[in-house]
């Protein structure tokens, strides 16, 4: 049980899910147009991320 987010490329460029900083638990492959990464985070906090190819994207997620 948790709370599980998915992550869908809408860009031409290749993206990934990367958890910023190390041994985070966010790692998809390199995503395609269309494509799709999910997960399910297990326990409350707030979650850094950023793409692996373009690391000025960022992002986070909050879960309660």
């Amino acid at each position: 049980m948790g709370t599980t987010v998915t992550w869908t490329n809408q860009d031409t460029d290749a993206h990934t899910v990367t958890s910023a900083g190390s041994g985070g638990s966010l790692h998809s492959a390199a995503m395609a147009t269309h494509a799709t990464y999910s997960y399910t985070f297990s326990k409350p906090g707030t979650y850094a991320y950023l793409c692996a190819i373009h690391p000025f994207m960022t992002g986070t997620v909050e879960v309660a």
